[in-house]
């Protein structure tokens, strides 16, 4: 079982940053599918964007290229960078991976998860 742990979350201003980062407990550049995924208050959780083994992403449209996902195999690490931030954006973020070629941004596709980091967006 692949444990993560999350971090990087907090309270910004509209129009700010952040970046979160997800470490795994093992080797993340081989046959993985690594994402990120949210739940604001009474929204269902929605993906953000997934990243596969070679490098391949999606992002869900209201990332509207605010958002990149990218991480560090060698450091086995996973990270989102977050810019102009909205406070529609105000969610628990959750990272998640799977073993396998194919990565679509949907968490039923995903067995194993990280605890969740909050970030709120206020105005």
């Amino acid at each position: 079982q692949v444990q993560l742990v999350e971090s990087g979350g907090g309270s910004v201003q509209a129009g700010g940053s952040l970046r979160l980062s997800c470490a795994a407990s093992e080797d993340i550049d081989n046959n993985y599918c690594m994402a990120w995924f949210r739940q604001g208050p009474g929204k269902e959780r929605e993906g953000v964007a997934v990243i596969d083994k070679r490098d391949n992403i999606e992002y869900a449209k209201f990332v509207r290229g605010r958002f990149t996902i990218s991480k560090d195999n060698a450091k086995n690490t996973l990270y989102l960078q977050m810019n102009s931030l909205e406070s529609e954006d105000t969610a628990m973020y959750y990272c998640a991976t799977r073993r396998g070629s194919y990565c679509p941004l949907s968490q039923s596709a995903f067995n194993y998860w990280g605890q969740g980091n909050q970030v709120t967006v206020f105005s």
